[in-house]
Parts: structure tokens; C-alpha cells; sequence
């Protein structure tokens, strides 16, 4: 089984640069306490860790 990701955006994304309100936007996230599910690949480990301070992951199985 693949593992998946919990991604849970903690902060807004009001004041920030636009790379990290795009890699938000691109997460599928868009206001604080939305929360999405997505496969664990390299790519969407470098988009949560290029906005680490946003959000909250958790690993999941399934």
C-alpha cells in the first residue's frame, strides 16, 4: 500500500511571497485548517518542506 499525507494548512497565507501562496494553492489548500490528502512522493515532500511553516502533515495509511 502506498502511504499517504495529511496535509493541514495551519497559517493564512495573507503577506507571504506568491512561490509559497502558488505551492499552497498547488497542495490543494486554501484557507487555514483546510485539509487534503495526497500520495507520498518526492515532489509533494518538496512543496510541504518549501512551506513547512504553513502547514501540519501527517503520515497516513492507505
Amino acid at each position: 500500500m502506498a502511504k499517504k499525507l495529511k496535509i493541514t494548512q495551519t497559517k493564512s497565507i495573507i503577506d507571504r511571497p506568491k512561490d509559497q501562496k502558488a505551492t499552497i494553492v498547488a497542495l490543494g489548500l486554501s484557507r487555514p485548517n483546510k485539509s487534503v490528502e495526497q500520495n507520498d512522493s518526492p515532489q509533494i515532500r518538496g512543496m510541504i518542506y518549501k512551506v513547512k511553516h504553513l502547514v501540519k502533515v501527517e503520515e497516513i495509511e492507505g
